[in-house]
C-alpha cells in the first residue's frame, strides 16, 4: 500500500512548456527528468495535471461554435450560466445531479460526479476567441500510453496518475483526485487485514490513486504555479494495477443517489 515507506519525495518537473495540440508529452517529460538528473526507478509515480493531457489531445471547444439546445437554454436559465457552456456540459454528461443558481453538478460520461463535467476555462489560452477545455476521452488510456513511453525510455516500470481538482459534498475546497491511472492499484482493499490489535478489517478500502493525486497537488498548486507534472518516489505499491473504474462506487451501492 502507498505510504508504507518512511520517506516520500515529491519533486516538481521544471522547464515544461505550455502545451498545445499534438505536442509530444512523453518526450517533454523525459527531457525534463533528464535535465533535473532524475533517473526514474521502479514504482516511481509521475502525476500529471489533467489540463496538459486535454491540451495535447486537442480537447478544445470554441464557445462561438456551440448552438445550445432547448434543454441547454432552460437549464442555463436555472443555473444562470452561459447557455453555450451548459450545452457543452450536457454533451459530456450522463445525468444532471444538482442544478441551482451558479452550480451545475453532473455525472460525467466517465462516471465521475463533478461540477460542469470537468469543463474549464482557467489556464487556457483564449487567443482567437473564448475556448473551453474538456476532459480527455479516455484518461486511463492516456495514462497507459504515457507509461509505455516512459517505461521504454528509462527501462523501468513506473506508475502514472492524471490529476484533476474536485470539490466534495459536505466539505469546502478542492483536492486532487485521480482521473486516470496506469501501473498501480487505484484502490487498495484492506478487507481481511488486521489492525494494530489484531482486529480484522471488514470494510476498509483506501483510494490509493486519489491519495497520490492529492499529495502531488500540494506541489502542483491550483493557479499560476506552472507545475503540471511531479514525480513521487518512496511509495510501495502492492497489488495488481487497476484503472479508475475501481474508484467509482456502483449505483446500487450509492446511498445518496
Amino acid at each position: 500500500m502507498a505510504g508504507r515507506s518512511q520517506r516520500l519525495e515529491i519533486t516538481a518537473l521544471e522547464g515544461l512548456p505550455l502545451f498545445h495540440p499534438g505536442d509530444d508529452l512523453a518526450a517533454e517529460l523525459s527531457a525534463a527528468l533528464r535535465r533535473q538528473n532524475l533517473v526514474p526507478q521502479d514504482e516511481d509515480v509521475i502525476v500529471l495535471a489533467q489540463k496538459i493531457i486535454s491540451k495535447t489531445e486537442n480537447r478544445y471547444l470554441r464557445l462561438d461554435e456551440i448552438t445550445p439546445s432547448a434543454e441547454a437554454l432552460a437549464l442555463a436559465e436555472t443555473v444562470q450560466k452561459d447557455p453555450r457552456l451548459v450545452a457543452a456540459v450536457l454533451s459530456e454528461t450522463r445525468r444532471v445531479v444538482r442544478a441551482v443558481p451558479h452550480v451545475l453538478i453532473v455525472e460525467h460520461k466517465l462516471g465521475h460526479v463533478m461540477a460542469n463535467a470537468g469543463i474549464d476555462q482557467s489556464n487556457v489560452d483564449h487567443d482567437g476567441g473564448e475556448r473551453l477545455l474538456l476532459l480527455p476521452v479516455d484518461p486511463d488510456g492516456s495514462a497507459a500510453a504515457l507509461k509505455a513511453r516512459l517505461d521504454a525510455a528509462f527501462g523501468v516500470s513506473m506508475g502514472v496518475v492524471i490529476n484533476d481538482s474536485f470539490g466534495r459534498p459536505w466539505r469546502n475546497g478542492v483536492t486532487g483526485v485521480a482521473l486516470g491511472v496506469a501501473g498501480l492499484p487505484a484502490l487498495h482493499d484492506m478487507v481481511g487485514a488486521t489492525d494494530l490489535f489484531g482486529r480484522e478489517m471488514r470494510v476498509t478500502q483506501v483510494a490509493q490513486a486519489d491519495e497520490i493525486a492529492a499529495a502531488a497537488s500540494l506541489m502542483m498548486g491550483q493557479g499560476a504555479e506552472g507545475r503540471p507534472a511531479v514525480l513521487l518516489r518512496g511509495l510501495s505499491l502492492d497489488g495488481p494495477a487497476t484503472g479508475t473504474e475501481a474508484l467509482i462506487r456502483p449505483a446500487a451501492q450509492d446511498l445518496f443517489r
